[in-house]
């Protein structure tokens, strides 16, 4: 159920993001925060409770693929359940089973694990330091491995990272 949520919501952004909307968003009860540079700030009720979440595309992306769908970097908070800061990517294909994505901001590299399109941190606290170190650096670097082990690099601008996360945890109540 939470995969299929995910999967609406991150249709809604990319709507919002292809669209370059600024009112509500196109999905039902996903209301659109705002834009801070390259960062977009969501919100919805999930339940009876509030989620909040910002999302962005890369600015570049690299591999010897032929077609690929969207690609998103996610960060979550839902209060509700004592989650916040969980990152997440989004590949636009199927990971390799079992392979790792690596995230690196700066001199630091994180090591992510993968389910189907989808990689996260280990636990909360290497979400928390990637937090930390997004709202420090310029841009992150993600590599990963597809199904058919197509290697692909994608290149986020971490510009407006902070404000936007800023944004994401007033909206929660954080």
């Amino acid at each position: 159920m939470r995969r299929l949520a995910a999967i609406v919501l991150v249709t809604a952004a990319s709507i919002l993001l292809l669209a370059g909307a600024a009112t509500r968003a196109a999905a039902q009860d996903v209301e659109y925060l705002g834009t801070n540079r390259d960062w977009h700030a969501f919100q919805y009720m999930e339940n009876g409770n509030r989620v909040c979440y910002m999302a962005s595309r890369p600015a570049e992306e690299e591999g010897n693929y032929t077609q690929r769908g969207d690609v998103f970097a996610l960060v979550t908070h839902r209060p509700a359940e004592n989650s916040t800061n969980v990152i997440s990517f989004i590949a636009g294909y199927t990971y390799q089973p079992g392979s790792e994505v690596t995230a690196t901001i700066g001199g630091e590299t994180f090591s992510l694990f993968t389910e189907g399109d989808t990689a996260w941190a280990r636990d909360a606290a290497t979400d928390q330091r990637l937090v930390n170190a997004m709202r420090r650096g310029a841009d992150m670097v993600v590599r990963g491995t597809s199904s058919r082990g197509t290697r692909t690099t994608d290149t986020y601008s971490l510009f407006g990272f902070t404000a936007t996360h800023e944004q994401i945890s007033e909206a929660c109540g954080l």
